[in-house]
């Protein structure tokens, strides 16, 4: 197989058709570039969603990961492994936490809290409210706690214990509280349904209900976790620390990794039997989530991080003046940032993507709302203002 056509055709012989993709098989990987079998290259302003951070085959990442898979690829959690055990001391040394749990995935690691919110909870609570635009997974436990009903449509009856509070409204969301309720689970930043900050404020008040009323509070920091908003950890730029909090996506910078971390006294409602990934915490993910960790919390990496999110930001506004019809501004934090558009920009959102696409920029369309980049942390302002021409060349077109 040497061709996109090639490819394509056999993929789509083979695989049960969940993912509606673009006509591009990507071979070839490095920083924020990505080519296809025919050739092309693409700049990649989507990072795989937000998971190859440090860039595409980053070459510390990758010398981690190779004489990690020389060395031990497998063992059970029956047994301790050097890089779990290095990459979870990191963690707790960066963090509120002290205990961690690894997954594989975001929605491991959502499931992961959500049952152990119960545990430490129960007898009796058990009820967990989200917010309305929330995307918390795709398992049947993480999709009722995602407060977005099209994720639900066709898997009824949803698992019950999990309502959604209307966004931004904390009397409606203090309203729910009643004797089942045990935590309150929040993106600091709703990526999936329109890059939406929580404000400061609002996410005090979250943590002021759940101290009031003895509720764990779960932040899901899957996808602005690990450096995405300018800090190692999103709640850290805010001034409120949850009581549990779920990462995934950029801690293995592609390799699957999840985790949840929390605090000695939570982590104790959890004992052996209770729960248990077999491939959680692997060593060559591991290995490469610690090399990850150690990029990141290099001196500077952050600041540039903001600074590149500044300089996006700001793109996109300029963009916003420069095609009012389409778009009204810019929102997000770091470098998760999103070209908010106009009634006309939404009904053509799709076809911007695509068009995009076909001049080797890779975004996406999020929530109906919005254009959302999320390129790699070491994207450049030149990479930045190449990704600028390409939009005005595209968006011209639809104005």
């Amino acid at each position: 197989m040497t061709s996109n056509k090639e490819i394509i055709a056999k993929s789509e012989s083979a695989f049960i058709g969940t993912y509606a993709r673009f006509s591009a098989a990507m071979v070839k990987g490095s920083g924020c570039r990505l080519q296809d079998a025919d050739g092309k290259e693409y700049l990649d302003f989507l990072s795989g969603i937000a998971v190859c951070s440090l860039g595409h085959c980053h070459p510390e990442v990758t010398k981690a990961i190779c004489d990690q898979a020389r060395t031990l690829v497998h063992v059970s959690n029956l047994f301790h492994t050097i890089p779990q055990t290095e990459l979870a001391a990191c963690l707790i040394e960066h963090s509120f936490a002290d205990r961690v749990f690894l997954a594989n995935s975001g929605a491991e690691a959502n499931e992961a809290a959500i049952k152990l919110a119960r545990k430490h909870s129960s007898p009796g609570r058990y009820e967990i409210i989200s917010l309305e635009g929330s995307f918390h997974g795709r398992t049947l436990a993480t999709i009722a706690a995602t407060g977005q009903p099209k994720f639900q449509l066709g898997f009824e009856p949803m698992p019950t214990g999990f309502k959604s509070a209307p966004f931004g409204d904390i009397a409606a969301l203090s309203a729910m509280i009643n004797e089942t309720t045990c935590a309150i689970m929040v993106e600091p930043l709703q990526g999936e349904s329109g890059v939406r900050p929580l404000s400061r404020e609002y996410l005090k008040a979250i943590r002021d209900l759940c101290n009031k009323h003895d509720l764990l509070l779960i932040f899901d920091e899957v996808q602005v976790g690990m450096g995405r908003t300018g800090s190692l950890f999103a709640y850290q730029q805010l001034g409120v620390t949850p009581d549990i909090m779920s990462l995934a996506k950029a801690l293995g910078n592609g390799l699957p990794l999840g985790a949840i971390l929390t605090t000695k006294g939570i982590a104790a409602s959890f004992t052996p039997g209770t729960h248990a990934s077999t491939f959680g915490g692997n060593p060559v993910s591991c290995a490469a989530g610690l090399a990850v960790m150690k990029i990141m919390l290099d001196q500077g990496f952050m600041n540039s991080v903001l600074s590149r999110g500044h300089y996006l930001s700001a793109t996109l506004q300029a963009v916003a003046q420069d095609f009012p019809t389409l778009a009204t501004g810019s929102r997000g934090t770091g470098l998760i940032q999103a070209l908010v558009l106009t009634e006309k920009g939404i009904k053509n959102g799709s076809e911007i993507i695509n068009a995009l696409f076909q001049r080797g920029l890779l975004a996406n369309f999020a929530g109906n709302a919005v254009l959302r980049f999320i390129p790699p942390l070491i994207v450049t302002e030149a990479e930045i203002d190449e990704m600028r021409t390409t939009l005005d060349s595209v968006l011209s077109v639809f104005q």
